[in-house]
């Protein structure tokens, strides 16, 4: 009897370790910020960011996380030099006084086992909105090289640029901006004791 006791025991403690949260720490050459708008009704354009950090926590269990991620602003990337300074100018990001761009949840929705949604605080050039975030594709398993479990997910909201202060030359380029952010994120290994 003792022994089918401490077997439970043992059993119970293991279910809590895996139940605890995890945290997963940006890959920052694996993840790419990008954001799509309409310009002068001919095409739909998109560019990227270069830059990003941050960290996702996950509580399978619990079925709740939550995510910061900071955006480089000054690394924003068109393919053209001229055309990435003008969008770091005033009428639009002004990374001279707002270079970072940020995101901030801790309201995380799942379905079943999957995550699906982040609500949370999106600030741009110093502008803060609440927005959604859907989750359109989610996966963790090992990664087949750095041998840690590492996370992956694409994530999808629209805004309007002229709440954040970036509305010139609308309507003729679009108002409406789509933002993407293709993830991955390698799990926080403790720190050597």
């Amino acid at each position: 009897m003792k022994r089918l006791t401490f077997v439970a025991v043992l059993a119970a403690f293991a279910a809590t370790a895996q139940a605890a949260p995890e945290t997963f720490v940006i890959d920052n050459s694996h993840t790419y910020p990008h954001f799509t708008y309409n310009h002068l009704g001919f095409s739909n354009q998109t560019h990227k960011f270069d830059k990003t950090s941050g960290k996702v926590v996950l509580d399978r269990a619990a079925k709740a996380g939550s995510a910061i991620v900071t955006i480089d602003a000054t690394s924003v990337n068109t393919g053209h030099a001229v055309f990435n300074e003008h969008l770091q100018a005033a009428d639009f990001f002004d990374t001279a006084k707002y270079p970072t761009i940020t995101f901030k949840s801790d309201k995380m929705a799942f379905r079943g086992d999957q995550p699906v949604s982040l609500v949370g605080d999106l600030t741009i050039k110093g502008v803060t909105k609440q927005v959604t975030l859907d989750i359109t594709h989610f996966k963790c398993q090992p990664h087949p090289m750095l041998k840690v479990e590492a996370c992956g997910a694409n994530a999808t909201t629209q805004v309007k640029r002229s709440e954040f202060n970036m509305g010139k030359n609308v309507p003729f380029v679009s108002d409406e901006v789509t933002l993407t952010l293709a993830i991955e994120a390698v799990r926080e290994q403790p720190a050597a004791q």
